[in-house]
């Protein structure tokens, strides 16, 4: 599609996997989550875990590589736990098929009632750029909130973003900036995850997608695999996000 047009379809696809490009051990390490971020009160192991769901598209799977990734960082924080979602496709079968987009794995259920959203206490959206905005298969998922919009359901909500684009100009921080105004309206909380990652950020050697916004993939034509060190870079970002949860949330079902 073009510079910042998302994906490529190519004939040369194939499934994609982790690439081979390790994160250096010696600088590619997380800033320590500090243990203030975590209450100490209010006894976590006797309320229900809080619920950060991670709702994607992905047309060709880097978006549903890094909601994967994401998902295991959450898991790994005490008392928060993730679940994913897939906003539905506006596209026709016979166009997907004509452009070459794999079956999607039926493990990640469709979030068709955009009502369930009012359920988390921590959101995390991922999808691919469409020339430097959100692809519009997630805008149409955003479109189709204004009841939820109307009534503030989702104000004081935590959120992020995680993104895939095709070049590296392609729009790694402008997805995520175009993105923000959907949740100004809803009153949600921007979490960005800034430079927490650590020296990995800063790391000029390799290509690496994300940004201070939220995590990100380079996918080339659409065969590029994502690296360690961008799955690392979205593995953080579930931890932090869920950190930041936990520090602020109280489970939705107890709340009045």
């Amino acid at each position: 599609m073009g510079k910042g047009g998302g994906c490529v379809p190519s004939k040369k696809r194939m499934p994609l996997a982790v690439s081979n490009d390790p994160p250096n051990v010696d600088t590619d390490i997380p800033v320590q989550l500090p243990d203030t971020a975590i209450p100490e009160s209010g006894g976590f192991n006797s309320l229900p875990k809080l619920r950060i769901f991670i709702v994607f598209y992905s047309m060709y799977g880097h978006v549903e590589i890094l909601a994967r990734r994401i998902k295991l960082g959450v898991d790994s924080i005490d008392g928060v736990e993730a679940v994913l979602f897939r906003v539905p496709e506006t596209m026709v079968p016979e166009v997907l098929q004509q452009m070459r987009v794999p079956q999607k794995a039926d493990d990640v259920p469709v979030m068709s009632a955009v009502a369930e959203l009012a359920e988390a206490d921590g959101l995390l959206f991922g999808f691919p750029t469409r020339y430097g905005a959100m692809a519009a298969q997630m805008k149409a998922f955003f479109d189709s909130t204004g009841q939820l919009w109307k009534e503030q359901k989702l104000a004081g909500v935590p959120a992020g973003f995680f993104v895939s684009t095709g070049t590296q100009g392609g729009g790694q921080e402008t997805t995520v900036w175009t993105a923000i105004t959907q949740l100004a309206h809803h009153g949600m909380l921007y979490v960005p995850i800034g430079y927490t990652f650590g020296t990995g950020m800063f790391k000029m050697d390799s290509i690496r997608g994300g940004s201070p916004y939220g995590a990100g993939v380079f996918s080339g034509d659409g065969t590029r695999e994502p690296s360690e060190t961008e799955l690392a870079l979205a593995e953080h970002q579930g931890k932090y996000m869920a950190s930041i949860v936990k520090r602020f949330g109280r489970p939705r079902t107890l709340q009045t």
